[in-house]
Formats: structure tokens, C-alpha cells, sequence
């Protein structure tokens, strides 16, 4: 793990905020999101960080990992298709077997511009695995301004 991917993985854990409550029958053991946020909108590069926030939805609560070495929230960058890792704490006690849902916030550090020039715009795609190895779905969030310094 590089010292860009380690300081991405300490701020997602000191800023990762979830709540989880039972939702009742029916709800998918694959774990189901939805993009919510992505602040700011425009970002200047290596200095700003970015904060996502998504919703998720779990039907056997078994989304979120207690073992450090392992990622389980991945955003990909649209324009290199570079993968960042991070991990989601356990939302659940083990073979809880509940349905849990809430929101999970997940700070990126800092962005650079690829193309050269004095700006430019990137989206990025998230999605989450669990510990069953059920890969969410894909969500995109809206663009994100880039400037250089």
C-alpha cells in the first residue's frame, strides 16, 4: 500500500459515518447503493480533498469488514480507471443476519489533473463488496471540477 492509499485509508476510517437499523423482509443479501453526495464541486489539485457520501442497503448486514487489510469500498477514477480501496467497518455483529441500511461517508484526499491543463472535470464510479464476496452495484456520481494550483 502506497503512503497516498494509507493516508486514504486512516481518513476513511476516521470520517466513515454509518448508522444501521433493522428494515424488515425482502431486502437483497447482495448489498444495494445509491450516490448521494459529492462536495466540493470544484477542486483544486493535491490540495483539496473530496467527500462522497453514498446510501446503502443490506439484507444480511454482512456489508463492512473488521479486518484492516481488507478494502471493501472501491471509487474508480473515470478518466484513468485507477481504483482507490478503502474499508467500511462491520455495521453488523457477525452472523447478525439483519437487514441494515444507512449512509456511508468516505473522504478521497486529493485529486490531480491528468490532461496538463488548467482544469478539468472527472466523475468516478463506487461500489462496495461484502463479506460474503457480493459485489454491489455500480453507482456514478456527479462531475467534480478540477484546477490546477
Amino acid at each position: 500500500m502506497n503512503r497516498f492509499q494509507t493516508s486514504a485509508a486512516v481518513l476513511v476510517a476516521l470520517v466513515l459515518g454509518f448508522s444501521a437499523c433493522n428494515i424488515g423482509p425482502g431486502v437483497s443479501e447482495v448489498p444495494e447503493i445509491s450516490f448521494e453526495s459529492v462536495a466540493p464541486n470544484v477542486v483544486i489539485e493535491y490540495q483539496d480533498s473530496l467527500y462522497f457520501t453514498i446510501s446503502y442497503r443490506d439484507g444480511d448486514g454482512d456489508l463492512g469488514q473488521n479486518n484492516t487489510d481488507n478494502n471493501n469500498l472501491f471509487i474508480q477514477d473515470s478518466r484513468n480507471q485507477v481504483v482507490y480501496g478503502f474499508r467500511v467497518q462491520q455495521l453488523a455483529p457477525d452472523n447478525a443476519d439483519i437487514a441494515i441500511q444507512g449512509n456511508i461517508n468516505v473522504t478521497l484526499p486529493s485529486t490531480a489533473i491528468l490532461n496538463g491543463g488548467a482544469s478539468e472535470t472527472v466523475s468516478y464510479s463506487i461500489w462496495v463488496v461484502d463479506r460474503a464476496g457480493n459485489e454491489s452495484n455500480k453507482v456514478s456520481t456527479s462531475t467534480v471540477t478540477v484546477n490546477a494550483q
